[in-house]
């Protein structure tokens, strides 16, 4: 007679796990200002705003003042050089060399408050979220003298050279909730930035968990003389050579004319 009893809770169980919702998954959703930006002759730096909402797939509305967002901008990424000079004799020489393998011609990490107060040091280096977590591999150029020097000091140089330039940043306070569920950032270009295609991935946190993330993508690219001028000189680089000589020499030429002594 005690049989059916385990039998009935095993049925008000599953009774009770099919009537009780699924958990609510929130999921990003991102624009940006402008999907594209020219650089021309007078292009002296520019700001494109990524505007981001969160939503909920049962409908709910999101939580109130428990998310976080992280913005990474990673430009196109190229072997970059760095050199560490020293004196001899007199005279300052490139002493030695690292060479940083793919790594971000631009690189931007916004935030609503500091990285550490989002989420813990773990997964700041697994999701590589922030300049000083971010990798950056590096090799020693073969025809450096000498291997001396620890490789995080080129690192730290390379980030600082950079962040001068206004090309490497990290902002606390670069992403700014309009409302719970809605929020902005700036992302800025300085007037050297390079041009290509830039990656934007975007990252929800919620009580120091990844929640959600989503890319999306900037072009910056040249227009008018210069876009002439760099299409030339990689497309039609015997005839650019050409034109080039043929400008000096009328250039030193018609400056023997002006400034001549008779």
């Amino acid at each position: 007679m005690l049989r059916p009893v385990p039998v009935l809770l095993l049925a008000a169980t599953a009774w009770i796990t099919g009537a009780a919702p699924p958990a609510a998954a929130e999921r990003l959703v991102t624009s940006l200002s402008e999907h594209r930006v020219m650089v021309t002759s007078s292009f002296n730096g520019s700001e494109v705003v990524l505007f981001g909402g969160i939503e909920r797939d049962t409908g709910v509305l999101p939580l109130r003042g428990n998310y976080d967002v992280a913005v990474t901008v990673i430009g196109p990424r190229q072997d970059i050089v760095t050199f560490r000079k020293e004196r001899m004799l007199g005279i300052w020489v490139n002493y030695e060399s690292r060479v940083f393998e793919n790594a971000p011609s631009y690189l931007a990490v916004l935030t609503n408050r500091p990285l550490e107060a989002i989420t813990n040091a773990e997964t700041l280096r697994r999701l590589q979220l922030g300049l000083d977590d971010f990798a950056l591999p590096q090799r020693v150029d073969s025809a450096s003298a000498a291997d001396d020097v620890p490789s995080e000091t080129f690192r730290n140089a390379l980030v600082q050279l950079k962040d001068e330039h206004g090309l490497y940043r990290q902002e606390p306070n670069g992403v700014t909730f309009l409302t719970p569920a809605l929020f902005r950032a700036s992302i800025a270009l300085p007037a050297e930035v390079p041009t290509g295609t830039y990656e934007i991935d975007v990252k929800l946190f919620l009580d120091g968990m990844m929640i959600a993330r989503t890319p999306s993508a900037l072009e910056i690219y040249k227009a008018g003389f210069e876009q002439f001028v760099t299409s030339s000189a990689q497309f039609h680089g015997v005839l650019y050579g050409l034109a080039t000589s043929m400008m000096a020499i009328l250039t030193g030429w018609f400056a023997s004319v002006v400034f001549r002594r008779d």
